[in-house]
Order: structure tokens, then C-alpha cells, then sequence
């Protein structure tokens, strides 16, 4: 897998949801949307742009449910089974308290076994154990992802101490934590007792090397 590929994974996983906001009552006037500009944009528009998409609205805040209703909508108006797409609007309604929605839009997240290649399933199953407040399940998930083995072959940076180097195509390199998400799920694990919201903050991963 070429450097650019693995990079290309990476931006996917690290932009997998942008910023973190507490729900509020909602404004109708800050949550205004061009409804119809957005739903007519291409999926990686809608679903990757940080300006764009439905980030920007997620990110406002008393806006997470128009946001994860705007999600439901694009999928619902496009036949879209995008695993990713469920796992955004998941994540936003789990944000805003919504636990039970939330697990049930992220069992459609799951990959095929063959195609989960950087541990994907155990850290949708971490997710759910921690909004169940399942702490045994939620350490059996993170054993699980902390054993997948770091990807081979010609182009892939090697991990080192935990972590590979990544090439981006801006020429900058990121060093990332192998398993993909780990730092995450370590982050529920230390935040068990706090909200998804709360748990899912930088503050409460371990401190990068």
C-alpha cells in the first residue's frame, strides 16, 4: 500500500468527526442551512469537507440534531448504506445524549471481516460497549484492536514504537498511533465515567509520544 494511500486512510480516520460540542436548545436562526445546496453535494463533499458538509453545522452549537437529522436526510435522499455516513450521524446523536439511536445507526458501520484491514470492527464495538456502559466488553474490544497487525508491503512506513510516519501529499509527515483509533478507545477506557462527548476529548486519550 503506497504512502499516499495510507495517508489517504489516515485523513479518513482522523476527520472521522470534527470537534466535539455539548447539545443545547436549539436556535432556529444559527442552525439556518442551505438544505437543498448541501444535499446535492457528492459524498465526499458532504461528508469530508470541514467547511462544507454537515461539519460545520454539527459544529455550531444547539445545532448536533439538525445536523444528525441533515445526515439521515442525505442518506435517506441518496439510497446511500455508507457505513460512514451511519457512523457521522451516530456519533452526533451520541454526542447529543442520544445513546440507543446512536448504537443502532452504528451496528450498520460494521465492515466486512475480509475488508477490515486496520481494525475498524473492535473500534465500533468499543464505541458501543462504552454507550452501553459495558466496561468488561469495552477492554475485550480494545485488546481485540490493540492485536491487529500493522499493515505490509512495498511503500508502507514501518511501525516503530507504536507509531508509523506518514507521508501527505501538502509534504508535511504525521506520526500515528498503530492500531488506527486506539488512542480513542484508550480515551473511553480513561473517561468511562463521562459522557461520549466528554470522553471522546483529546484530554482524555494518553499523552502523545
Amino acid at each position: 500500500m503506497p504512502n499516499r494511500i495510507l495517508a489517504a486512510l489516515f485523513l479518513c480516520v482522523l476527520n472521522s468527526f470534527c470537534g466535539v460540542v455539548n447539545a443545547e436548545e436549539i436556535s432556529s436562526d444559527k442552525c439556518r442551512f442551505d438544505r437543498a445546496r448541501l444535499l446535492a453535494l457528492d459524498e465526499n463533499e458532504f461528508d469530508q469537507d470541514i467547511s462544507g458538509g454537515w461539519r460545520a453545522l454539527a459544529s455550531t452549537p444547539g445545532c448536533l440534531l439538525i445536523a444528525a437529522d441533515l445526515l439521515r436526510d442525505y442518506r435517506n435522499t441518496h439510497d446511500k448504506e455508507s457505513g460512514l455516513l451511519f457512523w457521522h450521524e451516530a456519533q452526533v446523536r451520541a454526542d447529543a445524549g442520544q445513546y440507543p439511536e446512536a448504537i443502532a445507526l452504528m451496528e450498520h458501520a460494521y465492515k466486512p471481516t475480509k475488508d477490515d484491514k486496520a481494525g475498524w470492527n473492535p473500534y465500533v464495538d468499543a464505541t458501543i460497549a462504552f454507550l452501553r456502559r459495558d466496561r468488561p466488553a469495552l477492554k475485550r474490544a480494545r485488546e481485540r484492536l490493540t492485536a491487529v497487525p500493522p499493515p505490509a508491503g512495498v511503500g508502507v512506513p514501518p511501525v516503530i514504537d507504536g507509531y508509523m510516519e506518514a507521508d501527505f501529499d501538502d509534504g508535511s509527515k504525521k506520526r500515528i498511533r498503530w492500531p488506527i483509533n486506539i488512542d480513542v478507545v484508550e480515551g473511553l477506557e480513561n473517561c468511562f465515567d463521562k459522557t461520549y462527548a466528554e470522553a471522546y476529548k483529546e484530554v482524555c486519550r494518553p499523552k502523545k509520544q
